[in-house]
């Protein structure tokens, strides 16, 4: 797998999606409130990670010292998501699948952070940064999971199935840079935004 291929498992456009098919696949099990517990946890992630990368836009904000601009939205989406989905689909498996899922879903998540680095695409502080960020979300919700119900298998990768195919065709018609830049501009009032130094 090429390093841009490994690194599009932090993309926004997959990592949204396979959070909404989580949620559905708990609402399948009628787990109303570890699903709103969920979608909680990630919107708190992505709105830290975004209210980050807006700041840097309008106003240039960051940690000069550490060559930190903003939070690597993919390092906290990968590491949200991955763990938390892991432990799902393995939960029916006998112990400790569920657990070694869930720590796969965390090394997978850091193995996209050091990839992020060694491509130039965000320097260590940011990919640490954003890791930090999706182990916190994931962690707290791998709690809540632990005496979460689980659905019957086709009634929940069915759910989960069709939520993650509505999310992914209505993300393929967001622009979400192009709306970030445009509130940092609105809020700031500047004219352009802040130049994003992929090298830190």
């Amino acid at each position: 797998m090429s390093s841009a291929a490994f690194l599009h498992l932090g993309n926004l456009l997959l990592t949204l999606p396979l959070a909404i098919a989580i949620a559905a696949w708990l609402l399948a099990a009628r787990d109303w409130r570890a699903a709103g517990r969920w979608l909680l946890l990630f919107a708190a992630a992505l709105a830290i990670v975004g209210t980050s990368k807006v700041a840097f836009l309008g106003w240039g904000t960051g940690i000069p010292a550490l060559r930190f601009q903003a939070f690597s939205g993919h390092a906290a989406g990968a590491t949200t998501v991955f763990p938390v989905l892991f432990y799902l689909v393995l939960q029916r498996c006998p112990a400790p699948a569920a657990a070694i899922g869930a720590a796969a879903g965390l090394l997978l998540g850091a193995a996209l952070a050091a990839v992020l680095v060694a491509t130039g695409e965000h320097t260590a502080a940011e990919a640490c940064a954003g890791w930090l960020i999706g182990a916190a979300a994931s962690c707290s919700m791998l709690r809540i999971a632990r005496t979460t119900r689980t659905p019957s298998l086709l009634t929940g990768l069915a759910s989960g199935l069709l939520a993650y195919a509505a999310t992914a065709w209505a993300m393929q018609q967001a622009q979400v840079g192009y709306w970030m830049i445009k509130v940092a501009l609105a809020l700031s009032g500047n004219r352009y935004p802040f130049r994003w130094d992929s090298c830190g």
